[in-house]
């Protein structure tokens, strides 16, 4: 079995970007775009992919449906040095797939299938999968029904009795409105938890970043808090230490993916041990680097490069009393 440094589960899916519009067409109208590009996307393999090109080995966990996408997911994993050996087929559901719409000047629209990620459950885990690895990342939870709250506590704790790190990012679909309940105990396991403004006010009722990085460190003062807050930056919160960062100012094509390579970013730098300042830094650089390309991995730093870029430009961290 090949080894990884780092396994991520939860979501996997194809992913259909279209290049930049100058606007959207009106109904009956066509179009033009210079191309399209497909590759594989969601949190799980964003991540994984991510982790790669920061030069750390990684394997993915979740589930893609038996049919034309889920071969090239599959395809595509390998293709990016990923183990995707432990993903798992769905036999009721079709693989997941994302249409991402990019209209210069405003946010990105998704158009999605949820697919095999709404059959993904605790039973498609094989412990073996995680045997001889340092980190745990769980990409998309809130967006895999059929994996419950329960099963993300029984995840991290076989984790913890291995003595893997621990890393939660969700993914709150549009209408959704989970109970902070659903992660209180995952949280209790958990080392690092990563979720943006949208996501933490959704969860804790509060609008301030502090306050909600509040809200989420009762549950375990130890755990990383990292709340991101796209081109205004990024808030973290370990026990006492609090820190605002700024974002770095690249030249942005497309913005997919930005948080996942975040995510990728700050695991780096607990795998090596990093003060929580460096961590926020190198994670704030892998997620502007993937901005710079379209697709979600494709623009990554690697490791050598987001350490140069660290060099050159400067990011404002200021310490919060």
């Amino acid at each position: 079995m090949v080894m990884a440094e780092v396994i991520s589960l939860g979501l996997l899916a194809a992913d259909i970007f279209a290049s930049p519009l100058d606007s959207l067409p009106a109904a009956g109208e066509l179009s033009a775009i210079d191309r399209y590009l497909l590759s594989v996307g969601g949190c799980a393999a964003n991540a994984a992919a991510d982790l790669v090109r920061l030069g750390r080995t990684s394997r993915v966990l979740g589930k893609v449906g038996d049919d034309l996408f889920g071969e090239f997911v599959l395809r595509d994993l390998k293709r990016l040095g990923i183990d995707a050996s432990f993903v798992s087929k769905s036999r009721t559901h079709p693989t997941s797939c994302t249409f991402i719409v990019n209209v210069r000047g405003q946010d990105r629209r998704y158009i999605h299938c949820f697919g095999a990620n709404a059959d993904l459950s605790i039973a498609d885990v094989n412990w073996k999968a995680l045997e001889g690895a340092r980190a745990l990342h769980v990409g998309g939870f809130l967006a895999m029904p059929a994996f419950r709250p329960e099963d993300l506590v029984q995840l991290f704790r076989e984790a913890k009795k291995r003595g893997l790190l621990t890393v939660l990012d969700v993914v709150i679909p549009a209408g959704a409105a989970p109970s902070l309940d659903e992660l209180r105990e995952a949280l209790a396991y958990s080392d690092a938890f990563l979720p943006n403004n949208d996501e933490a006010q959704v969860l804790t009722g509060r609008n301030d970043p502090l306050e909600q990085a509040e809200v989420l460190a009762q549950f375990n003062p130890d755990c990383a808090i990292v709340i991101t807050l796209g081109k205004a930056g990024a808030l973290a919160r370990r026990r006492s230490e609090i820190l605002r960062a700024d974002a770095f100012k690249v030249d942005s094509i497309d913005e997919s993916g930005g948080g996942d390579a975040f995510a990728a970013g700050f695991l780096v730098g607990m795998l090596e041990g990093w003060p929580l300042e460096d961590s926020l830094r190198f994670a704030s650089a892998a997620g502007a680097s993937c901005t710079r390309a379209m697709g979600c991995h494709a623009g990554v730093f690697t490791y050598e490069e987001a350490r140069a870029f660290i060099a050159r430009n400067h990011l404002g961290v200021t310490k919060v009393s």
